[in-house]
């Protein structure tokens, strides 16, 4: 029991407590168990025993120790001496191979001596054997009947070319006095066997026998014919393999075909591939082509320009797929020669083409809307920016002389306009496409000015033209002021032209100098249309003249000078309502026909004149006390009204005016101090005068001294 407490003690970590707490309790009279009585006797006695145990232990673990140590000393004494034998032996070994080398070594050399002497004998001997049949074959033809089995067995074709070959480099060396018959012979052997071997490579190539037709290819490679059978070779590949509509898809699946045979049959299938794209482009392509482009060339522009386009862009995707393939050193240039080739004729004069197109194209699309609409245009002003702006200063009449009648026809289509801008569109994919890098900037700067010419000037600057000539009088009742909506439109177009412009155009001349050339010629368009918009302010004063005649109808001397004036019932008068009415329709229509700063700049002018229109008309009226009130109630409004502006200087005005129709109903001894307040203070004393002057007490001596 005690050996196996210990041995439990020691498999896990000792703790010398724990270990006397269980020898304490194991132990009777311990005094570790409940209701037993402790006898130190016996626990001692007991300690006493259980430690001679573990000395004996403690000796016996120790001579295993011993034992153990003595033991290893000797397996590591005997593991030595076993290495150190190994070590012997291996040395041994190193040197027996180093011996084994060095003589292998000499008989190596012994025996690449005797292979070269060995071949310095054999090969003069093949050599003479060799010339010995070719003299014996030789004899044949000169005797003038061959009768070899080589020559007359058609299953050794390969070795009577072989021969055939040789004897026909020969007989080139000989003499033709003396020679000329067996040179004959030879050569008409020579061609036999030629003619044999590509009908038996065609044959092959029909039946489909790779292997066969690799053999006969190997033979022909030393023959004068070799090309003529790569051209064979060629011409069968492409049977049957342009029966669709799409040439240039069944071309790329043909090559792609070719491509993994080629190498399997010749030694050289980059230049046989190479051979056969060349025929391809040089007969198929340029063949259908010119089918293709000729049909339209003098007859229908538009459609030869579509075609060249589309053939162009096939071609150019099926080189691309080409360049896969291993055609040589420089597959690239040679591809685009190919493709020159093909096109060089068309490409030369495209661009006068497309500029012929686009200008009939363009002027078609313009008339054809203005016949829709019954007009005949009439010709305008080919004055520069200058002359614009020397008329706007000068407000001259209209460019077009006296006023014309649109009839509420601004002349702008949006269907023109995407008509015109999709065909530069257009025009511009083609020149990207088709023009050489050189020339492209130049030519997309051609086509911008044909888009500049119809669609800006003959277009939009027309309808500009035409709509200030539409511009009613100041003093016209009822008119239809039109040109707000012409303004809308052409700003809405040329948002369109200017998208292209960034879109389609830029790319094509951002690095050349025909950039600045452009943006040059698109800041003039800007503002020459500019100037014209603002030769269209004309409007506002049709604007004020509409709001003149509202006024002179609808306002009666009585609204501000009732006859009862303690039965006045209305808010403000039935003019200021149309007024304001009016005035809310018009900011609306400028915020939707312009954009950006003019519109803010529309708007203070006619906010501005607005402001003096209502000053002027109020000062042609005397006003009641409650007829000032009244006034009071219809600037109020038309404050209302001028918050829409969102143009502070003409809140100010309003404010201001409102301020001054105080003066109509103040008392008398509150005036000075109603004048000297924070808005009429700045103001000058005629204006404060004028005002107070309308009050119908004015005359009275109490208010005259009160002002003075």
């Amino acid at each position: 029991a005690h050996c196996k407490g210990l041995f439990f003690c020691v498999q896990e970590p000792f703790v010398a407590d724990e270990y006397i707490e269980r020898l304490a309790w194991r132990t009777p009279g311990g005094g570790s168990r409940g209701g037993e009585a402790f006898d130190p006797k016996r626990l001692l006695e007991e300690f006493v025993n259980h430690i001679q145990e573990l000395q004996v232990m403690d000796e016996r673990i120790q001579r295993k120790v011993e034992k153990l140590e003595q033991q290893c000393q000797k397996e590591a004494k005997e593991f030595a001496k076993k290495v150190q034998e190994l070590q012997k032996s291996n040395q041994v070994a190193f040197q027996h191979f180093q011996e084994l080398d060095e003589h292998i070594s000499y008989v190596a050399t012994k025996v690449c001596h005797l292979g070269d002497q060995l071949e310095g004998v054999n090969t003069p001997r093949q050599r003479a054997v060799e010339a010995q049949k070719l003299m014996k074959y030789f004899n044949e033809f000169l005797d003038g009947e061959l009768k070899s089995d080589v020559f007359t067995n058609s299953e050794k074709i390969k070795e009577a070319a072989d021969i055939i070959q040789k004897l026909h480099l020969i007989a080139q060396e000989l003499p033709f006095d003396r020679f000329s018959e067996v040179k004959s012979k030879i050569a008409s052997k020579y061609h036999d066997l030629e003619c044999q071997l590509i009908q038996e490579f065609t044959s092959a190539q029909r039946r489909g026998e790779i292997s066969r037709m690799r053999e006969v290819a190997a033979v022909l490679l030393h023959f004068k014919g070799y090309s003529h059978c790569v051209d064979v070779y060629i011409k069968q590949c492409q049977e049957g393999a342009f029966l669709r509509n799409d040439v240039f898809e069944d071309a790329a699946i043909l090559c792609q075909r070719v491509n993994k045979q080629v190498g399997e049959i010749f030694s050289n299938p980059e230049t046989v591939l190479a051979k056969l794209i060349q025929n391809i482009f040089e007969v198929k392509l340029q063949s259908y082509v010119k089918d293709q482009l000729e049909e339209h060339r003098k007859s229908d522009a538009e459609q030869y320009l579509k075609n060249l386009y589309d053939l162009y862009t096939r071609t150019t995707n099926l080189s691309s797929k080409l360049m896969e393939f291993n055609l040589g050193t420089d597959k690239q240039t040679f591809l685009s020669k190919l493709i020159k080739a093909i096109f060089i004729s068309y490409l030369e004069n495209y661009i006068e083409v497309e500029i012929g197109y686009l200008k009939s194209r363009s002027a078609m699309i313009l008339q054809r809307y203005y016949d829709s609409k019954n007009h005949q245009k009439r010709s305008i002003g080919t004055g520069g920016i200058q002359d614009l702006k020397e008329r706007l200063r000068q407000r001259t009449n209209l460019p077009l002389g006296p006023s014309i009648d649109t009839h509420g026809e601004t002349f702008l289509s949006q269907e023109v306009v995407v008509n015109l801008l999709q065909e530069t569109k257009q025009a511009f994919e083609r020149c990207h496409r088709l023009s050489d890098p050189s020339d492209l900037p130049k030519n997309a700067f051609r086509i911008f000015s044909m888009l500049v010419e119809f669609l800006c000037t003959e277009h939009i600057d027309y309808a500009l033209e035409t709509g200030l000539a539409g511009i009613p009088s100041s003093d016209s009742k009822n008119a239809n002021l039109y040109f707000l909506d012409v303004v809308h439109q052409a700003n809405t177009i040329f948002h369109l032209f200017d998208k292209q412009f960034n879109d389609h155009l830029m790319p094509l001349i951002s690095s050349s100098p025909k950039l600045s050339e452009c943006l040059q010629k698109k800041k003039d368009i800007i503002e020459q249309m500019e100037v014209k918009l603002d030769m269209g302010i004309d409007t506002l004063n049709c604007m004020i003249g509409q709001m003149k005649h509202i006024l002179a109808a609808e306002q009666k001397k009585t609204d501000f000078k009732p006859e009862d004036e303690n039965n006045v019932l209305i808010q403000y008068t039935n003019a200021c309502v149309k007024v304001c009415g009016y005035v809310r329709k018009q900011v609306e229509k400028i915020r939707n026909s312009m954009d950006g700063k003019n519109v803010d700049t529309v708007l203070m002018e006619f906010g501005v004149r607005f402001h003096r229109l209502i000053y002027e008309h109020l000062q042609q009226y005397s006003y009641s006390c409650m007829g000032g009130m009244l006034a009071i109630c219809d600037v109020a409004e038309y404050r209302k009204c001028a918050k829409d502006f969102k143009i502070a200087l003409v809140l100010q005005l309003f404010d201001t005016l409102h301020a001054l129709c105080n003066l109509l109903v103040v008392a008398p001894d509150n005036l000075k101090q109603v004048c000297s307040g924070e808005q009429l203070a700045n103001l000058d004393k005629n204006i404060l005068h004028s005002f107070v002057q309308l009050r119908v007490d004015y005359r009275s001596a109490r208010l005259a001294r009160h002002f003075s």
